[in-house]
């Protein structure tokens, strides 16, 4: 795990923070852990431990207020942070209709901008998303009795961006062969 990352994660109180299964830290420390077990490349890994910096559309409790995107650059690098922010930005309810086709379009929830990401893009943010969700439902039955059939519809809409490790964990926690 980075260093770097860890500190400030530490620092902005991840540890203090309720979330399924724990802690905010506890969960960002998994979600890294699945992606590290799914060969995920550095900067993803980054981005899966501080995925939560400036809050989700599904999770809205910030460590960092959006306008310092340079702190959590200066701790994981541009391209980590980059994901991070294109995965807080995401407004799901506009965006995961579309997030299987490759021309899907994405909206930023903070700017109102729309884009359509690159295919690495659209795999980071799939790979993160998946990550993310999959502890959920690992740490939380309740989460999982309640979307866990709308997620494994999206996941599988979803496959062609997903590593062969992100579904074949895919496959194992939805118990399909």
């Amino acid at each position: 795990m980075s260093e770097p990352v860890m500190k400030l994660l530490v620092k902005c109180g991840a540890e203090s923070i309720e979330h399924p299964g724990g802690t905010l830290l506890s969960h960002l420390k998994r979600v890294s852990a699945l992606l590290d077990g799914w060969a995920a490349r550095p900067a993803l890994l980054a981005a899966g431990l501080g995925h939560a910096f400036y809050g989700t559309d599904g999770f809205p409790t910030a460590l960092i207020d959006v306008s310092d995107r340079a702190r959590v650059r200066e701790a994981m690098g541009e391209e980590a942070e980059a994901i991070v922010y294109r995965y807080a930005a995401c407004d799901r309810k506009f965006t995961y209709p579309g997030l299987a086709d490759a021309d899907g379009p994405f909206r930023d929830r903070f700017t109102g901008e729309t884009d359509i990401p690159t295919p690495q893009q659209r795999r980071d943010f799939v790979e993160l998303t998946v990550a993310n969700e999959l502890d959920l439902l690992i740490v939380n039955p309740e989460m999982r009795a309640r979307y866990g059939e709308a997620l494994d519809r999206l996941f599988t809409r979803c496959r062609e961006h997903l590593s062969e490790r992100g579904w074949l964990a895919v496959r194992k926690v939805m118990r399909r062969s």
